[in-house]
């Protein structure tokens, strides 16, 4: 511990005080001794004190010079990283409500495990953040801008419906609008809150052919490293799911290069998730990501305690030893 995770570390020269008292502790102890020594007919001394004191008589007064040590450091005001919850940042759920969504290699399909999960990370967020939800196929709608009402967000998912194509870069751009809007909505701060993109999605970009079109998932992903959002991307189903389109079984593998792609462009982080509790897993780690953040703060209460424990046990141990307080 370096005296900058002190708050007042001028209080920690008062241990200097404490081992004075020590060292003048030791000091007396052993003159006392050699003045017995000196002075003490050692035939009638032990007839007179046949058991000499043993080492327990000291133990009172460690216990209070041990206390003294815990409260200075107390005093000295010590400072700890703490977990605390975030109470102004912006989240936006980005979900793949394409065709080969409804494949049901994840039971009962990857949209309805989609949906039950999804719901379940709106509910497990600390109540700070605004959270915002976004759908996205051939194109992308926001559905919910970002809020704190839980309910309107988990209303929305329930509502989700399937449609054509993936157009994984437009679902990005959207997110990143619908989070500058809030935060000019906000305002009143000269830094806007921090914000994130949860995209989960199960296949290859589909619209515009290239990811690094203008308009691809590449491209925007850099634009959200340069707006400071990170991009977590879930990959969810597995390598041999498939879906029944107009009488023909289509395979739909999950696509993780360019998920794992988007996450690293946007200094965000990649998951994959082949099942509903896999899938909880996932945004179990997020909402701990996202939720809380490191603060420092007061650390000097566990310190306080002990000091107080010492010096009590010093005490009650004198009374007990020596029917007198040292």
């Amino acid at each position: 511990m370096s005296l900058s995770q002190f708050t007042s570390p001028w209080w920690l020269l008062f241990l200097a005080v404490v081992a004075v008292l020590t060292a003048g502790y030791v000091v007396i102890q052993r003159r006392r001794q050699k003045h017995v020594l000196r002075f003490a007919n050692m035939e009638l001394l032990e007839k007179v004190a046949p058991n000499r004191p043993n080492i327990t008589r000291h133990l009172p007064t460690a216990l209070l010079l041990v206390g003294l040590v815990f409260l200075t450091v107390a005093l000295a005001g010590p400072t700890a990283d703490k977990r605390v919850p975030r109470n102004r940042a912006t989240v936006v759920l980005v979900i793949d409500v394409s065709l080969s969504m409804k494949a049901t290699d994840v039971e009962p399909s990857r949209l309805a495990a989609a949906q039950e999960a999804a719901k379940s990370f709106a509910d497990g967020l600390t109540p700070g953040i605004n959270l915002g939800l976004v759908a996205f196929a051939g194109t992308a709608s926001v559905l919910v801008s970002p809020t704190p009402n839980r309910d309107e967000t988990k209303a929305a998912i329930d509502n989700l419906t399937l449609s054509e194509r993936t157009a994984t870069g437009e679902a990005i751009f959207t997110s990143l609008q619908s989070i500058d809007t809030l935060a000019a909505v906000l305002g009143g701060s000269e830094q806007a809150p921090p914000a994130r993109i949860v995209l989960l999605s199960d296949g290859k970009q589909t619209v515009p052919e290239s990811s690094d079109d203008p308009r691809g998932g590449f491209t925007a992903a850099r634009q959200a490293k340069d707006k400071g959002v990170p991009i977590s991307t879930i990959s969810f189903g597995t390598g041999y799911g498939t879906v029944d389109i107009e009488g023909d079984r289509i395979p739909v593998p999950v696509d993780d290069p360019s998920l794992r792609e988007i996450a690293n462009l946007s200094g965000g982080n990649f998951f994959t998730a082949s099942s509903l509790e896999e899938l909880r897993d996932v945004y179990d780690t997020l909402e701990e990501q996202i939720g809380f953040e490191n603060a420092r703060g007061d650390a000097s209460r566990p310190w306080l305690v002990l000091g107080v424990l010492f010096s009590a046990s010093g005490l009650a141990t004198a009374l007990v030893l020596r029917q007198r307080l040292p």
